[in-house]
């Protein structure tokens, strides 16, 4: 049996709320820290659209924006046949003061099996690129920018 529970990724940010949220909304904060291009209309049925790698594109809409903390939008893949269709899934972002920085709990729900797993995987890397950014540090290039690295 496919393992369909959702994707939850816990990290904690040297940063504050309110310094972590416009890089959750605004495009090009977004970019500083996952894809190459971006459209983010942060507002309830705003598009959100990312293209992380010049060949895939995301796709969705926010359905909720609370200031500094709260961001829920839906989530899937532009491509025509993808198994994660265009806003099939749901991410949902929660930022929390916690110890002098934040919590970032984010909770991706919809997914099963294989592509679980590979949003699992790609939330783990991004999520690390955003800690460095917001931490003081660089990223550095991305390695799954390069367009033969398949996502989703």
């Amino acid at each position: 049996m496919a393992d369909d529970s959702p994707v939850i990724k816990e990290i904690f940010i040297d940063a504050r709320p309110e310094d972590i949220f416009p890089y959750l909304t605004e495009s090009g904060k977004y970019l500083q820290w996952m894809g190459l291009s971006a459209q983010l209309d942060a507002r309830p049925g705003g598009v959100f659209e990312v293209d992380p790698n010049g060949r895939d594109v995301i796709a969705g809409e926010f359905l909720e924006v609370v200031p500094p903390h709260r961001v829920v939008f839906t989530w899937g893949w532009k491509e025509p046949g993808h198994p994660v269709p265009a806003g099939s899934t749901r991410v949902e972002i929660e930022l929390t003061p916690q110890d002098g920085g934040t919590l970032l709990r984010l909770t991706h729900r919809g997914l099963s099996g294989q592509i679980r797993e590979k949003h699992e995987d790609g939330w783990t890397h991004y999520l690390a690129r955003m800690r460095a950014l917001l931490s003081g540090g660089e990223p550095g290039p991305d390695p799954y920018a390069d367009p033969a690295h398949r996502h989703g």
